[in-house]
């Protein structure tokens, strides 16, 4: 084995330990390890130790993965590999973690520094020892768990890549594959009973839900809507908007102010101001358009951050507290009524799922259209699809267009659900929010943004603990994303030809339209 992979598989040990070191620094590993604890319906400081444990496995596994990358079906310089990686990791992990228990011992208190570390996360990442012991204790745990994920990944992938499992994995499909019916294996019959099976389950789900979950899975109903039309923006034209959180706050601020006693005294009903507000909003994308959308890139990406924050700024204002409420907001936005009865949050909830899947339904439709082809060359050159007569400005608009539309829609629902909107239900950290579910889930995927809004959206909500690290998650998850998996969680068939393509995949035949 060379110096050189040596020096890389210390190397990204380092990484771990720096990464271990850092989440002990904000308090996190304290966090983490007592939701592993509770998981598993462990109490006291076995409890502690033993999510603690978990929580430095999962590390460990991934560093021994990532070492002995490159590896050919050799276990022993596997071993090597996650060895030396976890003596790096161990050090770096090993080295602060004395340090720190010394000083906390020696009566300091860290937290005039760091707020979140407090003396109990500290003595909890010690395995409650001494500072000696505890750094001990974490040189030989991360040395021997990353040795034990780097043997594990090469095993798993000469087992995954064996010529038998091949074709017993074959010989599986297509025994499985002949037992289901022709008519449901090709065609559109097998795609109509799986999304009427998944149409069933969604207009059931929220007889079975408590207030705390309907609301959930409409917030998230909501990301969904905004992610397609993002989605639209981003995924299939190519162009990145920053500034998407405008057209939502469009469609919220419409809805209030026409239908609340304040501060215009309108009291017009919901369904009046529904396509009121949603005209407007796809109004408000066409003419950002117009001066905008010859630009490209980084420069596109500033001027429509830019023009997000000016509408903020704006609704917040003083000056206009008469006409938009200020930073104070509008409150006693009308629920909708149908058949003479407000919604309550159950009937709110199902015009949520109806309207996503209302959009679903329509950006499927445009995908596969010839609009959708258009935006989708743009994406890949504009350049090249200027040249072949495709109208790139008039397309733009469509795509800013549509993608507001659809904003709108969310803003208005987001609004009147909550009775209440106000400039901080509109900040930039809105836009970034979408971004990263269209990038999480696919860009350009239908499902993947729906996987995206759930993962992003549903998942915080199941780990209320961790909602202080939201924007930490956020952040390494669009990393790791980036690293393993660029082509989103669940990606178009396009995103995924071009990223993972392989030569066996040139003999495909051609769809039939």
């Amino acid at each position: 084995m060379s110096i050189q992979t040596l020096r890389q598989s210390a190397r990204t040990g380092a990484i771990s330990g720096i990464i271990i070191v850092f989440l002990l620094l904000i308090g996190f590993t304290g966090v983490a390890a007592q939701l592993l604890a509770d998981t598993l319906n462990l109490r006291g400081s076995t409890g502690d130790s033993v999510g603690l444990a978990l929580l430095l496995a999962v590390i460990a596994f991934w560093t021994g993965a990532r070492a002995r990358k490159g590896n050919d079906r050799n276990s022993g310089e596997a071993a090597v590999r996650g060895l030396t990686a976890g003596l790096a990791a161990g050090i770096v992990t090993a080295i602060p973690t004395f340090l720190i228990v010394q000083e906390v011992n020696g009566g300091a208190d860290l937290r005039s520094y760091l707020a979140s570390l407090s003396p109990d996360i500290v003595e909890q990442f010690a395995f409650r020892q001494g500072a000696a012991s505890a750094a001990v204790i974490h040189l030989v745990l991360m040395t021997l768990l990353t040795a034990a994920g780097a043997l594990l990944a090469q095993g798993w992938e000469t087992a995954h890549a064996g010529d038998r499992l091949r074709a017993v994995r074959g010989d599986l499909t297509s025994r499985l594959t002949d037992r289901v019916p022709a008519r449901l294996r090709k065609g559109r019959n097998g795609q109509l009973v799986l999304q009427a099976v998944l149409v069933t389950i969604l207009l059931i789900l929220p007889l079975l839900m408590n207030k705390y979950w309907s609301y959930t899975l409409g917030t998230i109903g909501i990301y969904v809507l905004l992610g397609l039309g993002l989605n639209i923006v981003v995924g299939l034209a190519g162009l990145l908007d920053l500034g998407y959180v405008a057209f939502f706050a469009v469609g919220a601020y419409t809805v209030a102010l026409l239908t609340a006693p304040t501060p215009f005294g309108v009291e017009w009903g919901f369904w009046v101001v529904l396509p009121i507000a949603l005209v407007l909003a796809a109004l408000a994308g066409v003419l950002l358009g117009v001066p905008v959308l010859r630009l490209r890139g980084d420069y596109l990406a500033i001027v429509t951050l830019g023009f997000g924050e000016i509408i903020r700024l704006l609704v917040k204002s003083d000056a206009l507290t008469n006409v938009s409420g200020g930073p104070m907001g509008v409150p006693n936005i009308a629920l909708p009524r149908l058949f003479g009865q407000t919604l309550n949050d159950q009937g709110f909830l199902y015009l949520i799922i109806v309207a996503v899947l209302l959009l679903i339904f329509i950006t499927g439709r445009l995908q596969n259209s010839r609009v959708g082809r258009a935006w989708i060359a743009m994406r890949e050159d504009e350049t090249v699809s200027q040249a072949m007569g495709i109208n790139t400005l008039a397309y733009k608009l469509l795509a800013f267009g549509t993608g507001a539309f659809f904003a709108g829609l969310g803003g208005l629902l987001f609004a009147s659900r909550n009775q209440f909107t106000a400039p901080e239900d509109h900040a930039l950290l809105v836009s970034i929010n979408v971004l990263s579910v269209v990038i999480v889930g696919g860009m350009g995927s239908i499902p993947g943004v729906i996987l995206g809004a759930f993962v992003l959206k549903g998942l915080p909500e199941i780990l209320r603990e961790l909602d202080s690290y939201r924007i930490l998650a956020f952040g390494a998850l669009l990393v790791v994303m980036m690293i393993a998996r660029p082509e989103g969680l669940w990606p178009s068939d396009r995103s995924r030809l071009e990223l993972h393509h392989t030569p066996e995949e040139d003999n495909l035949e051609e769809p039939t339209p």
